[in-house]
This record gives structure tokens, C-alpha cells and sequence, in this order.
């Protein structure tokens, strides 16, 4: 699933019907490891009870800083009374009152509407190397890590036979017609009118919705609520070609899976400023690229680039939002 965000702050409710949908495919047949999110301070701690509860894990790792002392080891005692964000303890109230989908849906999961806490053993560990627990690090480093993984993603689209790395304006993209795609911005509400500004030169998750896609016109097709449905990889919309009604869109996803997408979800995952900024073989102007804007205009800001880091005896130049 295609959660579009870095942070489900914002959507915890869908948040979690994203991992009971994905947890509904585990077959109980291997082990399932499931690395949890560093959110745990607030109602990051009560989401993480209710995924404690929702899950029945036989074994939670804690992984403590030597000198914090803000969170209490998670035993199954605490997690038993201890109030959650959509679940409530023993002889606790909710803290949130859930509409009737989310509440059947714990109940359907768990076989009582209490939702207790399972039993399991808690691994307590306190990591001692250097920089264990430094958030602002931790931050930095997530957001460098991120753009690393997108560039390597899109490194399946570099033909193996070329020497040199192509830029993306010199990759032949696919012609998706707009009636044929259903499209939903996550993150935000984008008008109608603005929709393709919005879509041109972004990332989006490649997705496939139960639904048959019908329109009477050329399109485009836009959903009014996020689906939760299976991700079949990503790509970018390298442009939008109004008259022909077609996005053009570059991924390394095979045709084969590609004839089952009819859905393009849009959230809040930048493509890396280097892809951008860097492109070669261009005269004039760079595409997607400008610095003649005026960025007093409310939504509009700069980015900023070429950051450097220095980790140990190594340097890294970086280009990052």
C-alpha cells in the first residue's frame, strides 16, 4: 500500500486501516518482522498500543538510549491497561470515540471489543553506540536515506548497455490516457482546475483499485476519497499533454503489471532536487527547473540544495528539500 506520507500524523485512522489491510495477507505460514515507526511520545505511544493489540506480536523488541528515561519499558501488563488512540485498556475508556467502520473493524480483528493485549516477551535493549537516539540526526539522515532509495529505484530505468547515466528527459515514457487511470491526491485537497499542476513532475504510487474505472469522457477520472488498495510500484509523471488527454508517465514496472494499474496516487514524497537540477545534455533553460519566480506567493517556497555532510572521514554532497 501506498501510503503517500512520511508521517501519519495527520491520518492515523487511515494509517491503520493501511496495516490491518496488509496484515490481512499474512498467511501465519513464515515469521513476520515488523520494524514500527519512531513516533512514540504523545499519541504516537497510544498508536502504538493499538498496533500492539491489533497485531498480537510474541515478541517486542524496545530499543531504549542509555541516558532517556521518557518511556517505560512496553510489558504486556502496561499495554493491558494502558489506554491506546482508537483501543481503551482494562477499565479504561476510549480516548477517541470511533465511527462505526473502525470499531467493527477492531472487533472483527481482535474478537472482542475490548481488544485486550496478547501475551508476549519483551526484549528490552539499551544501545550504547555513538549517536543512539539522536533525533535530529535520525531526521536528517531518514530524509537523505529516502531520496537514496528513490534514485535507486529509478536506476532499474537506466539501460544496461550505456556507459553514462541518462536523464530522465532522454527515457521514453509510457502514454496513459487519462480514462484510463483514476487519480487522488493524498496529502492535500487540490481543486479540480489545479489537479494537473499538481501531478505534472511528481511521484506516484502505481496502484490498483477493485473498482472498474468508467468514464463517459476523456477524462480525467478523480477519486474523492484515498482508496487502501495494492501498490504495484512507482514512477513519475514526466508531463501531462492536455490535448491528447494522456500522462506520460516513466517506470520501471513491467508491462505485465502495468495492465493491471488504474490508479495513480499522488502524496507528499518529493522526487530528489539532484534529479531535477542535474539533468545534462540540456541548453537553456532546465525543465521543471526556474530561478525568475516569485515566491512571496502563498504555497510557494524555494529549494534548498547542495548540503553537505560530514560523517566521519567521508563527505557526502547532497541535494535534499
Amino acid at each position: 500500500v501506498y501510503y503517500g506520507q512520511t508521517s501519519c500524523e495527520q491520518d492515523t485512522e487511515r494509517y491503520i486501516d493501511v496495516v490491518k489491510y496488509v496484515f490481512s495477507s499474512y498467511k501465519k505460514e513464515v515469521p513476520l518482522v515488523i520494524n514500527t515507526m519512531g513516533w512514540v511520545k504523545g499519541e504516537g505511544l497510544l498508536l502504538l498500543t493499538d498496533m500492539i493489540r491489533l497485531l498480537s506480536p510474541t515478541h517486542v523488541v524496545q530499543m531504549d538510549v542509555y541516558d532517556w528515561k521518557a518511556m517505560a519499558p512496553l510489558t504486556p501488563e502496561s499495554i493491558h491497561v494502558a489506554p491506546g488512540l482508537y483501543t481503551k485498556g482494562k477499565r479504561q475508556a476510549k480516548r477517541r470515540r470511533m465511527d462505526a467502520s473502525v470499531a467493527e473493524g477492531w472487533r472483527s480483528c481482535e474478537g472482542e471489543e475490548d481488544a485486550s493485549a496478547p501475551e508476549y516477551k519483551l526484549l528490552y535493549i539499551h544501545p550504547e553506540f555513538p549517536g543512539a537516539g539522536a533525533a535530529g540526526e535520525a531526521r536528517v539522515h531518514s530524509s537523505i536515506l529516502r531520496d537514496m532509495s528513490i534514485l535507486g529505484y529509478l536506476g532499474q530505468l537506466q539501460p544496461s548497455d550505456v556507459g553514462s547515466v541518462l536523464p530522465l528527459h532522454s527515457l521514453v515514457p509510457y502514454q496513459v490516457p487519462f480514462n484510463a487511470v483514476a487519480l487522488r491526491v493524498i496529502h492535500t485537497e487540490v481543486a479540480p482546475t489545479n489537479i494537473m499542476y499538481a501531478v505534472n513532475a511528481s511521484w506516484v504510487g502505481l496502484c490498483r483499485i477493485p473498482d472498474e474505472i468508467r468514464c463517459q469522457t476523456d477524462g480525467p477520472v478523480l477519486l474523492t476519497q484515498t482508496p487502501i488498495c495494492d501498490c504495484l510500484g512507482f514512477g513519475i509523471v514526466r508531463g501531462v499533454d492536455m490535448e491528447k488527454k494522456l500522462y506520460h508517465v516513466l517506470t520501471p514496472v513491467p508491462p505485465e503489471n502495468l495492465r493491471l494499474v488504474n490508479c495513480l496516487l499522488l502524496g507528499n514524497i518529493s522526487i530528489p532536487n539532484c534529479i531535477l537540477v542535474s539533468q545534462e545534455g540540456i541548453e537553456g533553460e532546465i525543465p521543471y527547473v526556474t530561478s525568475e519566480y516569485n515566491y512571496s506567493i502563498l504555497g510557494s517556497g524555494k529549494l534548498r540544495k547542495k548540503k553537505h555532510f560530514k560523517k566521519r572521514e567521508y563527505m557526502f554532497q547532497c541535494d535534499y528539500t
